[in-house]
């Protein structure tokens, strides 16, 4: 299906199903252990053995000597796997370093063997045998030192401007120009990097946790040297990975590797130290911002640039890229460079580009609104634009950014803020209101199903698409039953194998719409399928397990006693996101109190109104947004990968030192999802949401901050130490 004009009334907007807050249908398989993931595939590997990566302990350089003997016979040892000894191992399009390394070394903690063995406590301890010789060579760890050098990413320039920006910005009677910085993230998802492997002659089957499904088959295929078809990914289950699964890593190659020296499947799961300093990370970025304005708040100039670093080859941070949308302003600029760092490989991380750009766009427009004496609800909303700034021409296909913002200050009680900062308190707590706004472009890809028709009136779909919690079992399933007038529990839905037509996959907020868009392709090829098989006309209806049309009507069931029916169809996106600018839009509200003694800062409450097109489940989305929130809450206060700049590595590479907010650190979470479809945006009419719950919290949390305690801070995260001995004095 080919879908290059709006949508007009079609199965979905029935609402039978589709829109309603169904119960997640593999709740029930979590909450018992029945959910199988990718380490623990004893349904398909009995007795596999077990491997143990062993990682570089250097961050750049090479390896002079690696000794295995040691490792080797050692008990319950089957075979320990080197680049010396591995064959030929290439490398993917999607990761900057190898996943194998050696003899050369590009940063800390990169693969350099895995130990096979019996058990995991043998691969274990065995891997402790393995030691490598090094010859270190000087590295670059440190972004600020490593900016003035830095250039354009490989891709070419990336950067953006419209009017004379410098004119505007110097001419302009109120000007800001601050500078502000993000730390290094890790995705800390709970479910580590994890592949079980398997050969059969030349064929691999890798049972993996991975969000791109299509995307890591042909990775694989490359770095083995394989024809594709040779490959098998199945993950149907993962237990979270915000962008850090989007491509295969090194548990899916030393996996590989390990199977084929050992004969069996082998088992691996990424150390959660490797997983910090191996797997890839969000980058830290420094962005300068400057605004420029007339007196009554209108936007003349706006410009922002940004620098981060990644290896050699790596990619950049887009932090700018809502800068170009979100506001009006004739003269702009934005510019990005990147610095080549020898610190693991930063890569997506949910919401990449627009989280940590708006974490320091929403402060300077708070400073801004400051300095003009406004509200900074009203800035915003004088400063909104319906077409896209840079290219007049082409109107957004849905904005309701005013309205995501005046009924979040209504459903706050925005009205009772105080603006002047460190003025109300709460016995020692100071409390301050703080809020941003949110946006995150809206994405699509082309996304395959084939469904199956029982005899009994069973719909079986199966796509390779992925579910990462997100709820994608049941958006798929609900969008079946409406297309295809059936109960959703005459839904069964499989997912996450590479057999499947291929999908969108989950990423980049494209995954529930553009999924869904593909299986209501596939469902209605099948309608028409039934339709010709029937000699109903085209307009004949289904609903409440019938086909109807006029006095004629059968059950669904009954179509295919003769034999299965099957049909398969993908969605294929033409050019209206060229011509509409596609995005979301949201207001985040943040309460927040301030100890006026220690500094310890505790958020009250917290408030996000969503514009997203069309909410295919409210219960789903609901749950993404506020793990969204939940995500900005530690962007804000508390999460930062330590660089050790001796030695290039993250420090607080667990768990236990990588602080993120746990139950006790998250109040009373709402949200609102406004009314609205997009017909320009798929067949579902809908849009991404789970990455838009993130983009703004930190600053809004960042301006709450300051309105509760008159302390301004532009480097994240918000830990007492950079603001304890300037908060007001205490009577």
């Amino acid at each position: 299906m080919k879908f290059d004009t709006p949508a007009g009334q079609n199965a979905i907007d029935q609402l039978k199903v589709v829109g309603k807050p169904i119960d997640r249908i593999d709740g029930p398989l979590k909450v018992t252990g029945r959910a199988l993931y990718a380490y623990e595939r004893h349904d398909v590997q009995a007795r596999p053995a077990y491997g143990y990566i062993v990682g570089a302990t250097i961050a750049k350089g090479r390896i002079r000597r690696l000794r295995t003997d040691e490792a080797r016979s050692s008990p319950g040892v089957l075979a320990v796997v080197t680049a010396e000894t591995a064959g030929t191992v290439g490398k993917g399009d999607y990761n900057t370093a190898k996943l194998l390394g050696g003899p050369d070394i590009q940063h800390y903690h990169q693969a350099i063997a895995v130990v096979v063995a019996e058990t995991f406590e043998q691969a274990r301890a065995a891997a402790e045998m393995v030691k490598a010789d090094y010859v270190k060579a000087k590295g670059a760890f440190d972004l600020e030192a490593a900016k003035p050098g830095a250039g354009d990413p490989k891709g070419g320039p990336e950067q953006s401007s419209a009017g004379d920006f410098a004119g505007a910005f110097a001419a302009a009677p109120v000007t800001l120009d601050e500078t502000y910085t993000t730390p290094d993230h890790s995705h800390a998802m709970m479910e580590p990097m994890a592949t079980m492997a398997s050969w059969e002659g030349d064929k691999l089957t890798l049972w993996t946790s991975n969000q791109m499904i299509a995307w890591g088959k042909g990775e694989i295929a490359k770095i083995f040297g394989i024809p594709p078809e040779n490959v098998r990914l199945d993950s149907p289950y993962i237990g979270g990975g915000f962008g850090g699964k989007l491509f295969v890593r090194s548990d899916a190659v030393m996996a590989a590797l390990a199977s084929k020296a050992a004969g069996r499947p082998v088992k691996v799961a990424m150390q959660r130290p490797l997983m910090i300093n191996n797997a890839t990370h969000r980058p830290a970025t420094i962005q300068r911002i400057r605004i420029g304005t007339e007196r009554d708040g209108r936007i003349t100039a706006i410009g922002h640039e940004s620098w981060n670093g990644d290896l050699e080859g790596g990619q950049t941070e887009v932090a700018t890229q809502q800068t170009k949308l979100l506001y009006a302003g004739a003269n702009r600029m934005t510019s990005q460079k990147l610095a080549v760092l020898d610190l693991p490989e930063g890569n997506a991380m949910r919401a990449p580009g627009e989280a940590p750009g708006l974490m320091a766009l929403e402060i300077a427009m708070d400073e801004m609104a400051e300095k003009l004496n406004m509200d900074p609800v009203a800035f915003r909303i004088l400063n909104d634009t319906q077409v896209d700034p840079e290219k007049p021409e082409r109107p957004f296909s849905t904005r309701q950014f005013v309205t995501c913002l005046e009924t979040g200050a209504e459903r706050f009680g925005w009205s009772r803020r105080n603006p002047t900062p460190a003025s109300v308190r709460d016995g020692r707590w100071m409390v301050g209101l703080g809020m941003a706004a949110g946006f995150r472009n809206n994405t699509v890809m082309k996304s395959g199903a084939r469904i199956r028709l029982d005899g009994q009136g069973i719909v079986t779909v199966e796509t390779d698409m992925t579910d990462i919690g997100t709820g994608t079992y049941t958006i798929v399933a609900q969008t079946a039953a409406e297309t295809l007038g059936i109960d959703v529990d005459r839904v069964v839905v499989k997912l996450g194998d590479s057999d499947f037509p291929a999908a969108a996959g989950s990423g980049g907020q494209w995954g529930a719409n553009s999924s869904t868009a593909g299986v209501y392709a596939a469902c209605m090829k099948l309608r028409e399928q039934i339709i010709q098989k029937l000699g109903y006309p085209a307009d004949a209806t289904f609903t409440g397990g019938r086909v109807r049309a006029g006095r004629r009507n059968v059950t669904l069931a009954s179509t295919a006693s003769d034999g299965p029916l099957v049909a398969e169809d993908f969605i294929e996106f033409g050019d209206l996101s060229e011509r509409y600018q596609q995005s979301t839009f949201a207001g985040h509200f943040v309460e927040v109190g301030v100890d006026r003694f220690t500094g310890e800062t505790r958020i009250r409450r917290m408030l996000a109104v969503c514009a997203a097109g069309r909410i295919l489940n409210p219960k789903t989305a609901r749950s993404q947004v506020i793990g969204a929130m939940t995500m900005g809450v530690g962007a804000a206060l508390m999460e930062e990968l330590a660089v050790d700049k001796r030695h290039g590595f993250f420090v607080n590479h667990d768990l236990a030192s990588y602080e993120v907010p746990v139950h006790a650190d998250i109040p009373d979470q709402e949200v609102i999802f406004l009314d609205e479809v997009d017909d320009k945006s798929s067949p579902m009419k809908a849009k991404g949401v789970g990455e838009l719950g993130l983009c703004g919290v930190g600053a809004a949390i960042a301006n709450a901050v300051y309105n509760a305690t008159g302390v301004r801070i532009r480097d994240y995260p918000l830990t007492m130490d950079k603001y304890l001995d300037r908060l007001p004095a205490t009577a």
